[in-house]
């Protein structure tokens, strides 16, 4: 049985460090994307080079980081679960864990998808906040200031321009609609990420076992890099609308003349009416661009044995 708590504990040391290193290094083009995501009618970005241009101007270097620090604490548990939760199910669906079943590996990527959730939908939500709120200073710069009805989680005017912190959006949400407010978005999200994975860990684990050296008993890393890279990209840009919707249900505060909206279909609706089928693939780029990195690395931590390496030192 040590055996296997061990392997436990380095696979979740393997996905907490994979996390802290991959959300550094794409931080900035998540911020983007969701920036972009958010803007309706007359485009404030053109693009993601453009929109961290902007951004680095009006609120500094450092300001392209806004949100991180939720995505930092809380992305260790978050791909721990998912990563573990992945292994699991492969395990426990495939008797034989070399042999490959599509159907089986659809299943155990559904299954850690779902498990997910539970970190991943407030982590979005708080991260969101802060992400957009330079976006919305920009777009209030200007007489008008936003009607208090959008204005969740804010007291008077002033606020608009004081630098929200995700502990301080919590506590309100939790205060004025309990845990449903973290979980806001929760079926988008699942919406999400259940077809996310369910691409994603198949496609990897078939990319990688076309690199499967006899020699090594595994792919090379850079294999696995490419193969995570890959199949992340392949995953990201084929859920975009998914994500789209999911940041638009997410977002709180709205710019001036920004809809609110009901539920998923509520918002799809609206969303093709006023902007067109194009605006559901909002921010894909820069989505490939944060998602590819994000799980190249995930793998390549994962392969080199961090995590193992780590705890030989402890031994």
């Amino acid at each position: 049985m040590t055996h296997q708590d061990l392997s436990i504990t380095a696979k979740l040391i393997n996905g907490g460090v994979a996390g802290l290193v991959g959300v550094t290094c794409v931080f900035p083009a998540d911020l983007a994307k969701t920036r972009l995501q958010n803007q309706h009618g007359k485009a404030m970005y053109k693009g993601m080079i453009d929109c961290l241009m902007k951004t680095a101007r009006a609120e500094g270097f450092f300001g392209m980081y806004r949100g991180a620090a939720v995505n930092l604490t809380l992305v260790t548990p978050e791909k721990a679960i998912k990563l573990a939760a992945n292994d699991f199910f492969r395990q426990l669906l495939m008797e034989d864990g070399m042999q490959r079943n599509l159907k089986m590996e659809m299943l155990a990527g559904c299954g850690a998808g779902i498990c997910q959730v539970v970190v991943t939908c407030p982590m979005e939500m708080l991260k969101i906040q802060l992400q957009d709120a330079g976006r919305l200073a920009a777009h209030h710069q200007g007489p008008a200031s936003v009607p208090s009805s959008s204005r969740s989680y804010t007291t008077g005017p002033a606020s608009t321009h004081k630098r929200p912190s995700a502990a301080l959006i919590a506590w309100e949400l939790l205060r004025t609609q309990g845990l449903a407010g973290l979980y806001r978005g929760l079926g988008a999200t699942l919406l999400r990420d259940i077809p996310f994975s369910i691409i994603y860990f198949p496609l990897f684990a078939n990319l990688n076992n076309l690199g499967f050296n006899e020699l090594a008993g595994k792919a090379s890393f850079a294999h696995s890099f490419a193969s995570g890279c890959v199949a992340g990209s392949v995953a990201a840009v084929a859920v975009t609308p998914l994500d789209v919707l999911k940041t638009r249900i997410q977002t709180l505060k709205k710019g001036l003349g920004e809809d609110m909206y009901s539920g998923i279909t509520d918002c799809a609706r609206k969303l093709w009416i006023q902007e067109g089928p194009s605006a559901f693939m909002k921010g894909a780029g820069c989505r490939a661009l944060v998602i590819a990195p994000l799980f190249g690395i995930a793998q390549g931590v994962y392969f080199i044995g961090i995590g193992e390496r780590i705890l030989k030192c402890f031994e």
